[in-house]
């Protein structure tokens, strides 16, 4: 009976840390994995419309995006409050959509090419007159599939 007697002098051990390295290690690739970066900063003001009908884009490294609305405060010195198109990181004018698509259209693989996507980000107050100048100059690069991009109503 000796076996189950209880000593009241015995410490717990300490605890192990020899896996806690391991344990850091695999929390940081996990958030270098899933966590993206933010491509582009916004130089427009941005409210999508609204709408019922969606459907998601699968592939959306296929997807360029153009967005036009109207500039940010500390835009609107410089530009103005009209509408104005974003390519990257940059105003541009109707006539610089032809040169933004033909290089996103270099800058893909030859078999992804044909799936590509041009999408447009409009807020939800821009005139249609802007939209439909860039849709045209989109047909003259021979970027037909484009997307509009809403929000959930």
């Amino acid at each position: 009976m000796s076996k189950f007697r209880k000593s009241g002098n015995k410490e717990l051990p300490p605890i192990s840390t020899a896996s806690l390295p391991d344990i850091v290690f695999m929390l940081l690739f996990f958030f270098m994995v899933t966590t993206t970066m933010r491509e582009v900063t916004l130089n427009v003001k941005i409210k999508l419309p609204t709408a019922t009908e969606l459907s998601k884009l699968e592939k959306k490294s296929l997807v360029s995006y153009i967005y036009i609305g109207e500039p940010l405060k500390q835009w609107q010195t410089k530009y103005g409050v009209a509408p104005r198109i974003q390519l990257d990181d940059q105003f541009a004018n109707v006539s610089d959509i032809g040169n933004f698509v033909i290089a996103e259209r270099e800058a893909r693989d030859e078999a992804e090419r044909p799936m590509m996507i041009t999408s447009l980000k409009v807020d939800e107050n821009t005139k249609m007159g802007i939209v439909a100048d860039v849709k045209q100059e989109l047909r003259k690069a021979a970027a037909l599939h484009i997307n509009y991009s809403s929000r959930k109503k």
